[in-house]
């Protein structure tokens, strides 16, 4: 197994599944990673839709479907436990790619679309927290969807 990969507290990452690049906060007090979406739709077959908050400024939202992986009980940064419906999606950031959860939350009120938790950061990636963005540019167009 190669080592890890040092990153930076905040890179930007693709989310290749749904053409999505965007900035995420690497989050080691965080078990489980975590993406911003409204309007949360579970359907039937054990199916999710949900959408996505591309940005905090504006009102950009792009909809996904996929098949519920896991549900669980998951305790917010303010310590309340709540349910929390769980995807799977593809996570490239410098060359890795890997299968990672995710866990649908409204995060409208916070500055990152994303969190990386530790579940997902575990045997891949080594955080620096002294460094903003390592591996990434730091300047990058806010959140957009990628061209097919």
């Amino acid at each position: 197994m190669s080592s890890p990969m040092v990153i930076g507290w905040r890179e930007w990452i693709d989310l290749p599944d749904w053409n999505l690049h965007l900035r995420a906060k690497a989050d080691t007090g965080a078990k489980s990673s975590a993406i911003d979406c409204a309007e949360i739709l579970e359907l039937p077959n054990n199916r999710v839709q949900f959408k996505i908050r591309l940005s905090r400024k504006k009102d950009e939202l792009i909809t996904v479907e996929e098949d519920i992986k896991l549900r669980k009980r998951v305790r917010s940064t303010s310590g309340h436990g709540q349910e929390r419906l769980f995807v799977e999606t593809t996570l490239e950031l410098s060359g890795v790619k890997q299968r990672i959860l995710v866990s649908l939350v409204c995060r409208k009120n916070m500055i990152h679309r994303m969190l990386l938790g530790r579940e997902t950061l575990s045997g891949a990636f080594v955080v620096d927290s002294s460094v903003d963005h390592w591996v990434t540019p730091r300047k990058r167009k806010v959140a957009k969807k990628r061209k097919k």
